[in-house]
C-alpha cells in the first residue's frame, strides 16, 4: 500500500456528535456541531499536512486515537469527525455525493489511552479500486 498522506494531529480528538446546535434559519433550522467541535477543526488544520491535497481516490484512513481519559468512546463518531476534518480542509475530496468511494475503509484504526499525550495519528493509504 502507498501512503498518500500521514500527520499526527497533538490534541486531545473530539466527536462532532455531541452537543450540537439547532439554529433558526428563516421558516427552517439548521444543526450545527457544537462549538467545541467547530474549535478543535480550527485548532487540527494548524498540524495537518498536505491540505487541499484533494485526493480523490479509494484510500484506507487509519486513525490511532489517544483519549486523555480512559472511558468508552464510539470509535464511528471519531470517524466521522476526522473525516469531516479532513474534507473541510481539502486533504480528501467531499465524498458526500459525487463520490461516495474515496474512504473505502478505516483498517487498522484504534482507541488507546494515553493521559499525558492526546492525540490523533492519522495515516492515509491507497487502495486498489475494485
Amino acid at each position: 500500500m502507498n501512503v498518500l498522506v500521514r500527520f499526527t494531529i497533538p490534541l486531545p480528538p473530539v466527536t462532532k456528535k455531541n452537543s450540537g446546535r439547532i439554529v433558526p434559519r428563516g421558516e427552517h433550522v439548521k444543526l450545527l456541531p457544537s462549538e467545541a467541535f467547530e474549535r478543535y477543526q480550527e485548532a487540527a488544520g494548524y498540524h495537518i499536512r498536505h491540505k487541499w491535497a484533494g485526493i480523490n481516490q479509494p484510500v484506507n484512513v487509519k486513525a490511532l486515537y489517544f483519549m486523555k481519559e480512559q472511558r468508552k468512546v464510539d470509535i464511528v463518531n471519531l470517524h466521522s469527525a476526522l473525516h469531516d476534518i479532513l474534507v473541510h480542509y481539502g486533504v480528501l475530496a467531499d465524498d458526500s455525493s459525487l463520490n461516495p468511494e474515496i474512504v473505502r475503509s478505516t483498517d487498522g484504526s484504534r482507541v488507546f489511552h494515553d493521559k499525558a499525550n492526546p492525540r490523533t495519528e492519522v495515516e492515509i493509504t491507497e487502495v486498489e479500486a475494485q
